[in-house]
């Protein structure tokens, strides 16, 4: 067997092994996105920032299904088989390429749509209602007190109408009974803001399935490249082509 056939047969059998990996992993990726907006859905009111966890979530459905039919194609050595594979290789590396520009663009637009919502939700806190419970979690979470910082909450309705003070999820031990959330108990309080916190944790998370994206984007172009040599020499063998340095 030609060196060339077999490496690139080599590729394209790996790549369809990758296939179903990465359909694994790109799920959990997915899914891991989705869930970590959820977690803080109402300080993320631009829902588009959810476009790449959709898009890779899309593209490891198709993986999985499309694996098979690589190995099948690779093995048979199938002109139809390949072009087909190939056309799906295209089409997958053209969405990880369009997931990673999203990821790229909602990346830098987080602080942006965080700073418009966050003010909102921490203003309608009363203690009772969702936008309470959402407080209470991302405090709790991210050990933070306030949108920027402590000082924050003395704009809200909370502060003022509870003698001036924060929160309980706002104290480091939240089962204490020595933080009453008075603000001369610093030493009792978290006073970082949530808004950073929260921010570095989105964008965290994107930049993970941003470099997950990437490596498996690589990892399609070569399977391009070995499709195009098998193709092309499976073609000259069966014309009875022989090339000039033979």
């Amino acid at each position: 067997m030609d060196c060339g056939i077999f490496t690139s047969k080599s590729v394209l059998l790996f790549l369809s092994l990758v296939f179903w990996a990465a359909g694994a992993a790109l799920a959990y990726v997915g899914a891991y996105v989705i869930k970590s907006y959820d977690n803080f859905e109402h300080f993320v009111q631009d829902k588009y920032t959810l476009i790449p966890a959709a898009i890779i979530i899309g593209v490891s459905v198709v993986m999985f299904i499309f694996g098979l039919v690589g190995c099948c194609a690779t093995l048979r050595e199938s002109k139809v088989g390949l072009s087909f594979f190939f056309l799906i290789i295209m089409l997958i590396f053209a969405a990880e390429v369009a997931a990673l520009v999203f990821s790229f663009i909602y990346q830098s637009k987080i602080k942006e749509d965080l700073g418009r919502s966050m003010n909102d939700v921490f203003m309608k806190y009363d203690g009772q209602d969702a936008e309470t419970k959402a407080v209470d979690y991302l405090q709790t979470q991210l050990q933070c007190c306030g949108v920027k910082n402590y000082t924050s909450w003395s704009n809200t309705t909370w502060f003022s109408s509870h003698n001036n003070t924060v929160p309980l999820t706002c104290c480091k031990n939240t089962t204490s009974t020595q933080c009453t959330g008075r603000l001369d108990q610093l030493d009792l309080l978290n006073t970082e803001g949530c808004e950073d916190k929260l921010v570095n944790l989105l964008q965290g998370v994107l930049g993970y399935a941003m470099l997950v994206i990437l490596g498996f984007a690589i990892i399609k172009f070569f399977g391009m490249l070995s499709v195009c040599v098998i193709t092309c020499q499976t073609g000259n063998r069966r014309s009875g082509y022989q090339p000039l340095y033979a």
